[in-house]
């Protein structure tokens, strides 16, 4: 299990608001059409969502690349408290308790690595996965909302594991 302090939180805050500042197209635009608009931030809800499946108890190369990239976050973000608003840090932001994946759902994340690594290559949305990926690593075990998020993507990833591979037993 992965913890996230207060300092990988405010990283992961910043991401966020970074990629909502660049994408927000005004106020006119996404009213007049806010499928099309919405749509725009799906690369980086896609990569959030598979960013925040890896810090779920996934072990491995790719459980070391997420806990190594969470683990920087907390510590560039416990520096930034430290260094520039005077806070303490090290201070846990993680929830008590969370879904851990299962066999099944842990191979559906490696899946989905698979994809991710090819939609990142391939893919004209390369920053916005990869901002969406680090953002879901630094808040997918955070305490707040973006945490609780991520019970039910375990949930699904557990699901769609037993259904693929319960069908082949």
């Amino acid at each position: 299990m992965n913890y996230v302090t207060f300092g990988g939180v405010t990283v992961g805050l910043c991401i966020l608001i970074y990629q909502v500042v660049t994408w927000y197209p005004g106020f006119k635009t996404l009213r007049s059409d806010p499928a099309r608009q919405l749509g725009k931030l799906l690369p980086f809800l896609l990569g959030w969502s598979y960013g925040c499946l890896t810090t779920l108890g996934v072990g491995g190369l790719i459980g070391t690349a997420s806990s190594a990239t969470l683990g920087l976050s907390n510590w560039l973000g416990d520096v930034a408290l430290v260094w520039g608003v005077g806070e303490s840090s090290g201070q846990l932001s993680a929830r008590p308790t969370f879904v851990p994946l299962t066999t099944p759902g842990a191979a559906v994340v490696l899946i989905l690595t698979v994809a991710f690594i090819a939609a990142v290559k391939k893919s004209r949305y390369s920053s916005e996965l990869k901002r969406g990926a680090w953002c879901g690593i630094t808040l997918g075990t955070s305490a707040g909302i973006a945490g609780f998020a991520a019970v039910p993507l375990a949930e699904a990833a557990n699901w769609l594991g037993d259904q693929v591979y319960g069908a082949i037993r």
